[in-house]
């Protein structure tokens, strides 16, 4: 069966004005130009479209989509079943934090009792589910996974103030690497206390203390995208590479 544009916008979502677009960067290329010069769509282009929205839901870009559709070694099974684990995961994620507002719901009626541990056990598991999500290959490859797991452990295990202060002492952090992001004096009072606020940070989901572990975490924090942006992001400035650097300079010394 074929379609014209308005019909494959009506059934996939996605605007005649996108499809056009898809079409102009090579992306996704109509079965035909017909004499009136309406695009006119097959079952091909229709599946290679839906393969599109898979990956656009799973964060690629489109020149990555690109690149994968036209690889003819790509193994859209595989892909599949990453991106169903994913699925899942994050289903888990949106369970945690469902029983923990109908907790919560039932403790503001009065129903039963909610300790201050139980009210912050979703909000822990969503931040825990997704760093293991995003990162928990490489740490667990780079550290082991005695190390992964007992410092998991220590950050479900924190309290409510525990919880509270590693917020506060995160906020502080950035607060001084913006005030030493003009200078970028590594010699200064001030990247040594950036240091200080950044290991007292870590030490609440860490068990103990390694210089070894925490400068390959700094570099992985410039050598990642996915870090780099989470920091340069929340201090809405490049300021992950002077983080890196202060790190690297005083865990040496400890």
């Amino acid at each position: 069966m074929d379609y014209t544009v308005k019909q494959v916008a009506k059934i996939s979502g996605v605007s005649a004005r996108t499809l056009r677009y898809y079409d102009q960067i090579n992306l996704l290329k109509p079965k035909l130009v017909n004499d009136s010069g309406y695009r006119i769509y097959g079952e091909e282009e229709i599946n290679r479209l839906q393969q599109i929205l898979l990956y656009r839901s799973m964060g690629m870009k489109l020149n990555q989509i690109q690149s994968v559709l036209d690889d003819s070694t790509f193994d859209i099974h595989n892909a599949l079943k990453e991106h169903r684990k994913q699925l899942l995961a994050q289903r888990k994620q949106i369970d945690h934090l469902l029983l923990t507002v109908d907790k919560t719901i039932r403790y503001q009626k009065g129903e039963l009792n909610m300790s201050n541990k139980e009210k912050f056990e979703g909000f822990k598991k969503e931040r825990l589910e997704e760093n293991e999500k995003v990162f928990g290959n490489e740490i667990r490859q780079k550290y082991g996974e005695e190390t992964v797991n007992t410092s998991n452990q220590q950050w479900m295990n924190m309290s409510e103030e525990e919880f509270k202060q590693m917020q506060e002492i995160e906020n502080e952090l950035f607060l001084s690497l913006d005030k030493l992001y003009q200078s970028k004096d590594l010699d200064s009072k001030e990247a040594k206390q950036v240091f200080d606020l950044h290991k007292n940070w870590l030490m609440f989901s860490w068990a103990e203390y390694s210089a070894e572990a925490h400068e390959g975490l700094a570099e992985m924090y410039v050598a990642d995208d996915r870090f780099r942006k989470y920091y340069n992001e929340k201090a809405d400035k490049e300021i992950v590479d002077l983080l890196r650097d202060i790190i690297v300079k005083y865990a040496n010394q400890q």
